[in-house]
C-alpha cells in the first residue's frame, strides 16, 4: 500500500464550501506542504477551531488534490452531513479557518503494470475514488477500459457520476429504490463486468464503502482470482492510532487485531476477517 512519508499539522483556510446533493458537500481547503504528496484512499483529520464538541478529531477522505496553473493549492473533502461536527462543517465559508492532521493512514496502490481496474463505491465510499481515477489516468492506466460502479440507497446517493465520465471511465450506477440505474446492490454491476468476458479483463478490483458491500466485493474478487484492495470505513476516535478504537480482525490464525487508522484504511482484501 502507498504510505505518506509524513504528517502535516496546519491551519487550512476554506476555499469553497458548497451543498453537491442532499445532504452531502464538498469543501475545498487551500493547504501545503506534505499534502501534495497524498495518496489516492489517505484521509485527515478535521477540528474546528473555537469549538470545544467534539472534542476529537473527525477523520475524512481526500477526494482530490487541487492543482492550478500546475501548483498545488489545496485539498477537496467530499462529506455527508450526517450529525454535529459536519452539520457545522457545512456552515463554514470561504475565509473561515480549519485545524487540518494529514495525510493519514495506507492508500491504495497503483502499479503500471496495471492496465484496466474495477471501482466499486458505495454511498460517501465513493469519495476517494475519485482521486484514485485520476491517479490512475497519470499512471497511464486506460480508464477506457475500466468500470467505476456506484451504488446507494436513491438517485441522491450517486455521487461524482459527471466526474468519472468526463475522465472517460465507463460508468454503472445502481440504487436500492430503482431512482437511477439498475435497481439492486451496486456488487451485482461488478459481477456482471467481470462476467461479461475478456473484453471487459479486470486486472485490479479497488473499493470503499459499508462493510457489507466490501465483503461481497471481496467474495467476487476471490470468486474470480483478482487481486482487490479495499477502503474500510469505521469510527475513528482518534485516527492516529493511540485510542486502537478502529480494530478488526485479522484474517489469519494469529488472533491479533489491525487498526484501520494506521494499518488501513486500505487493505487487501485478503488480509481481512469479515
Amino acid at each position: 500500500m502507498n504510505v505518506s512519508a509524513k504528517k502535516s499539522q496546519q491551519t487550512a483556510t476554506v476555499i469553497q464550501n458548497q451543498p453537491v446533493s442532499p445532504p452531502y458537500f464538498k469543501i475545498r481547503l487551500s493547504c501545503s506542504g506534505d499534502f501534495q504528496d497524498a495518496a489516492p484512499g489517505q484521509f485527515v483529520t478535521l477540528h474546528l477551531p473555537g469549538n470545544l464538541t467534539p472534542l476529537l478529531r473527525r477523520p475524512f477522505s481526500i477526494h482530490r488534490l487541487i492543482n492550478q496553473n500546475g501548483a498545488f493549492r489545496g485539498i477537496e473533502i467530499l462529506y455527508k452531513v450526517v450529525g454535529g461536527f459536519t452539520e457545522k462543517l457545512s456552515r463554514a465559508v470561504a475565509g473561515d479557518t480549519v485545524d487540518l492532521l494529514g495525510p493519514v493512514g495506507n492508500g491504495f496502490t497503483v502499479s503500471e503494470n496495471v492496465k484496466s481496474a474495477a471501482l466499486v463505491g458505495g454511498g460517501i465510499g465513493i469519495a476517494p475514488l475519485v482521486f484514485l481515477a485520476e491517479t490512475l489516468a497519470e499512471k497511464g492506466i486506460r480508464l477506457s477500459d475500466s468500470i467505476v460502479c456506484l451504488g446507494g440507497r436513491t438517485s441522491l446517493d450517486i455521487l461524482c457520476k459527471d466526474d468519472f465520465q468526463a475522465a472517460g471511465i465507463t460508468v454503472r450506477t445502481a440504487t436500492d429504490d430503482g431512482s437511477q440505474g439498475e435497481q439492486g446492490l451496486v456488487t451485482a454491476l461488478l459481477a456482471d463486468w467481470i462476467k461479461a468476458g475478456p473484453q471487459n479483463m479486470t486486472d485490479i478490483i479497488y473499493a470503499c464503502g459499508p462493510m457489507p458491500m466490501l465483503r461481497a466485493v471481496a467474495d467476487i474478487a476471490r470468486q474470480n482470482h483478482l487481486p482487490c484492495e479495499l477502503s474500510v470505513e469505521t469510527i475513528m476516535a482518534c485516527g492516529l492510532g493511540a485510542c486502537l478504537g478502529c480494530a478488526i480482525n485479522k484474517d489469519d490464525a494469529s488472533g491479533k487485531y489491525q487498526h484501520v487508522c494506521i494499518d488501513g484504511p486500505v487493505f487487501d482484501a485478503r488480509k481481512l476477517k469479515f
